[in-house]
Protein backbone atom coordinates (compact mmCIF):
# COMPACT_ATOMS: atom_id res chain seq x y z
CA UNK A 1 0.00 0.00 0.00
CA UNK A 2 3.24 2.28 0.62
CA UNK A 3 4.43 1.90 -2.41
CA UNK A 4 1.26 2.53 -4.03
CA UNK A 5 0.74 6.11 -2.65
CA UNK A 6 4.40 6.90 -2.75
CA UNK A 7 3.86 5.78 -6.76
CA UNK A 8 0.14 8.13 -6.97
CA UNK A 9 2.65 11.07 -5.08
CA UNK A 10 5.48 10.70 -7.94
CA UNK A 11 3.09 10.58 -10.97
CA UNK A 12 1.42 13.38 -9.83
CA UNK A 13 4.14 15.60 -9.43
CA UNK A 14 5.41 14.30 -12.52
CA UNK A 15 2.12 14.98 -13.89
CA UNK A 16 2.16 18.22 -12.18
CA UNK A 17 5.35 19.31 -13.56
CA UNK A 18 4.57 18.65 -17.03
CA UNK A 19 1.24 20.39 -17.02
CA UNK A 20 2.43 23.34 -14.68
CA UNK A 21 3.14 25.03 -18.63
CA UNK A 22 -0.70 24.53 -19.43
CA UNK A 23 -3.57 26.67 -18.36
CA UNK A 24 -5.32 25.70 -15.77
CA UNK A 25 -9.28 25.81 -15.31
CA UNK A 26 -10.63 26.87 -11.86
CA UNK A 27 -14.03 25.51 -10.11
CA UNK A 28 -15.36 29.19 -10.82
CA UNK A 29 -14.36 29.57 -14.49
CA UNK A 30 -15.73 25.86 -15.61
CA UNK A 31 -18.77 26.67 -14.26
CA UNK A 32 -18.84 30.29 -15.85
CA UNK A 33 -18.05 28.12 -19.29
CA UNK A 34 -20.88 25.88 -18.89
CA UNK A 35 -24.56 25.60 -19.24
CA UNK A 36 -26.68 26.50 -16.97
CA UNK A 37 -28.16 24.38 -14.93
CA UNK A 38 -27.00 21.35 -12.02
CA UNK A 39 -23.17 21.14 -13.46
CA UNK A 40 -22.60 24.96 -13.05
CA UNK A 41 -23.63 25.03 -9.13
CA UNK A 42 -20.68 26.28 -7.26
CA UNK A 43 -20.93 24.82 -3.82
CA UNK A 44 -17.56 25.24 -1.53
CA UNK A 45 -19.06 23.37 1.44
CA UNK A 46 -20.59 20.12 0.21
CA UNK A 47 -18.59 17.13 -0.27
CA UNK A 48 -17.80 17.34 -3.99
CA UNK A 49 -19.50 15.64 -6.49
CA UNK A 50 -17.60 13.24 -9.34
CA UNK A 51 -17.23 16.48 -11.74
CA UNK A 52 -15.76 18.63 -9.03
CA UNK A 53 -13.46 16.12 -8.14
CA UNK A 54 -12.28 15.99 -11.99
CA UNK A 55 -12.26 19.73 -12.67
CA UNK A 56 -9.98 19.95 -9.36
CA UNK A 57 -7.42 17.73 -10.65
CA UNK A 58 -4.37 18.81 -12.68
CA UNK A 59 -3.82 15.29 -14.24
CA UNK A 60 -7.57 15.67 -15.60
CA UNK A 61 -7.67 18.08 -17.60
CA UNK A 62 -8.06 16.78 -21.20
CA UNK A 63 -11.58 14.66 -20.00
CA UNK A 64 -12.70 18.09 -18.30
CA UNK A 65 -12.40 19.35 -21.76
CA UNK A 66 -14.03 16.08 -23.21
CA UNK A 67 -16.84 15.90 -20.75
CA UNK A 68 -17.38 19.98 -21.57
CA UNK A 69 -16.98 19.01 -25.70
CA UNK A 70 -19.40 16.29 -25.29
CA UNK A 71 -22.51 18.17 -22.98
CA UNK A 72 -22.26 15.64 -20.68
CA UNK A 73 -21.46 17.39 -17.32
CA UNK A 74 -24.83 16.46 -15.88
CA UNK A 75 -24.19 13.09 -16.26
CA UNK A 76 -21.35 13.60 -14.00
CA UNK A 77 -22.92 15.76 -11.31
CA UNK A 78 -26.49 13.30 -10.75
CA UNK A 79 -27.61 12.45 -7.38
CA UNK A 80 -25.89 8.70 -8.37
CA UNK A 81 -24.45 6.72 -6.98
CA UNK A 82 -22.21 6.24 -9.68
CA UNK A 83 -19.05 4.57 -10.23
CA UNK A 84 -16.72 7.02 -13.19
CA UNK A 85 -13.24 5.38 -14.50
CA UNK A 86 -11.57 8.51 -15.24
CA UNK A 87 -8.54 8.35 -17.57
CA UNK A 88 -5.52 10.58 -16.84
CA UNK A 89 -4.15 13.15 -19.54
CA UNK A 90 -1.16 10.30 -20.03
CA UNK A 91 -4.32 7.77 -21.26
CA UNK A 92 -5.67 10.17 -23.35
CA UNK A 93 -1.74 11.25 -24.89
CA UNK A 94 -1.22 7.65 -25.69
CA UNK A 95 -4.07 7.60 -27.62
CA UNK A 96 -2.95 7.50 -31.60
CA UNK A 97 -1.92 11.03 -33.25
CA UNK A 98 -4.52 13.35 -33.71
CA UNK A 99 -7.76 10.69 -31.76
CA UNK A 100 -7.95 13.54 -29.33
CA UNK A 101 -8.38 16.09 -31.17
CA UNK A 102 -10.75 14.71 -33.34
CA UNK A 103 -13.01 13.63 -30.91
CA UNK A 104 -12.80 17.24 -29.46
CA UNK A 105 -14.30 18.33 -32.72
CA UNK A 106 -18.51 19.52 -32.98
CA UNK A 107 -19.42 17.23 -35.16
CA UNK A 108 -17.82 13.89 -33.10
CA UNK A 109 -20.02 15.18 -30.04
CA UNK A 110 -22.14 11.87 -30.09
CA UNK A 111 -19.16 9.27 -30.38
CA UNK A 112 -17.44 11.67 -27.92
CA UNK A 113 -19.96 11.17 -25.16
CA UNK A 114 -20.58 7.27 -26.32
CA UNK A 115 -16.98 6.98 -25.16
CA UNK A 116 -17.09 8.82 -22.30
CA UNK A 117 -20.24 7.24 -20.87
CA UNK A 118 -18.24 3.85 -21.74
CA UNK A 119 -16.33 4.67 -18.72
CA UNK A 120 -19.20 5.39 -15.86
CA UNK A 121 -21.50 2.60 -14.17
CA UNK A 122 -24.51 3.09 -12.63
CA UNK A 123 -24.03 2.33 -8.52
CA UNK A 124 -20.93 2.59 -6.47
CA UNK A 125 -18.09 -0.18 -7.30
CA UNK A 126 -15.53 0.00 -4.97
CA UNK A 127 -13.14 -2.54 -3.07
CA UNK A 128 -14.11 -6.39 -3.21
CA UNK A 129 -17.69 -5.11 -5.20
CA UNK A 130 -15.10 -5.21 -8.06
CA UNK A 131 -14.90 -9.24 -8.61
CA UNK A 132 -12.40 -10.43 -10.98
CA UNK A 133 -14.28 -12.49 -14.14
CA UNK A 134 -17.41 -9.57 -13.58
CA UNK A 135 -19.43 -7.73 -16.63
CA UNK A 136 -19.89 -4.81 -15.55
CA UNK A 137 -22.33 -2.30 -17.21
CA UNK A 138 -21.67 0.72 -18.46
CA UNK A 139 -23.74 4.10 -18.86
CA UNK A 140 -22.64 3.71 -22.75
CA UNK A 141 -25.02 0.48 -23.06
CA UNK A 142 -21.78 -1.57 -23.18
CA UNK A 143 -20.15 -4.16 -20.60
CA UNK A 144 -16.54 -4.05 -19.56
CA UNK A 145 -14.54 -6.96 -18.04
CA UNK A 146 -13.18 -6.89 -14.40
CA UNK A 147 -9.90 -8.37 -13.54
CA UNK A 148 -8.27 -8.97 -10.66
CA UNK A 149 -4.68 -9.98 -9.32
CA UNK A 150 -4.69 -9.30 -5.48
CA UNK A 151 -4.84 -5.88 -5.07
CA UNK A 152 -5.01 -4.73 -8.45
CA UNK A 153 -8.05 -4.02 -10.17
CA UNK A 154 -8.44 -3.85 -14.19
CA UNK A 155 -11.77 -2.85 -15.73
CA UNK A 156 -12.06 -3.32 -19.47
CA UNK A 157 -8.01 -3.16 -19.80
CA UNK A 158 -7.62 -0.11 -18.12
CA UNK A 159 -5.57 -0.58 -14.44
CA UNK A 160 -7.24 1.04 -11.48
CA UNK A 161 -4.50 3.43 -10.30
CA UNK A 162 -6.22 5.29 -7.31
CA UNK A 163 -9.62 6.17 -5.88
CA UNK A 164 -11.60 9.07 -4.33
CA UNK A 165 -15.23 9.17 -2.90
CA UNK A 166 -17.12 11.60 -4.04
CA UNK A 167 -20.64 12.72 -2.59
CA UNK A 168 -22.38 11.06 -5.75
CA UNK A 169 -20.12 7.83 -5.87
CA UNK A 170 -16.73 6.96 -6.40
CA UNK A 171 -13.89 8.26 -9.34
CA UNK A 172 -11.20 5.29 -9.82
CA UNK A 173 -8.43 7.26 -11.54
CA UNK A 174 -7.81 5.15 -14.81
CA UNK A 175 -4.52 4.18 -16.71
CA UNK A 176 -5.84 4.07 -20.15
CA UNK A 177 -8.63 5.38 -22.34
CA UNK A 178 -11.65 2.41 -22.39
CA UNK A 179 -12.32 2.06 -25.86
CA UNK A 180 -16.07 0.86 -26.57
CA UNK A 181 -16.66 -1.55 -29.24
CA UNK A 182 -19.53 -0.05 -31.62
CA UNK A 183 -22.34 -2.55 -31.74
Amino acid sequence: MKILMLLLIALFVFYSCAESGKQETSGADYAANTPKGQASVVDNESAKNILQIAVGSADHTTLVAAVQAAQIEHVLVNAGPLTVFAPTNAAFAALPAGTVETLLKPENKKKLAFILTNHAAPSTYKGRLLKDGTKMYMASGNYVDVKREGDEVWVGGAKILGSVDASNGVVHVVDKVIVPSEN
